[in-house]
């Protein structure tokens, strides 16, 4: 079964599968949220193929995911990429992947 609403799927240099929602996608570009991603979609697939990935220390199923651009809006230097790394049920019960980007942004780093 595949999760609902997918608009794409990426691999990271790990070998992960990890996707992108529209839903997700509609949130993280939201006028309220980071409307500056909306014409960097390219970017945060680069990001997850190429970007830093650091685990959060509180949390072992967060990634962040971190990948330098020129030429950014409003003098950010990053994609920041915020994955979540769960598991769901296969048809016949087994545990199969389920990891997928929750929000992400622009930065200024350095």
């Amino acid at each position: 079964m595949t999760p609902i609403g997918i608009r794409w799927k990426i691999h990271d240099r790990y070998g992960n599968e990890i996707y992108l929602t529209h839903e997700r996608w509609q949130h993280i570009t939201a006028s309220i949220n980071h409307p500056d991603m909306a014409n960097c979609e390219e970017q945060l697939k680069a990001t997850i193929q190429y970007g830093r990935r650091k685990q959060d220390s509180l949390n072992p199923q967060k990634y962040r995911y971190t990948n330098a651009f020129v030429n950014l809006p409003a003098d950010n230097t990053h994609i920041t990429a915020i994955v979540l790394f769960r598991f769901r049920e296969s048809s016949n019960g087994d545990p199969i992947s389920n990891n997928y980007i929750v929000t992400a942004y622009q930065k200024r780093i350095g």
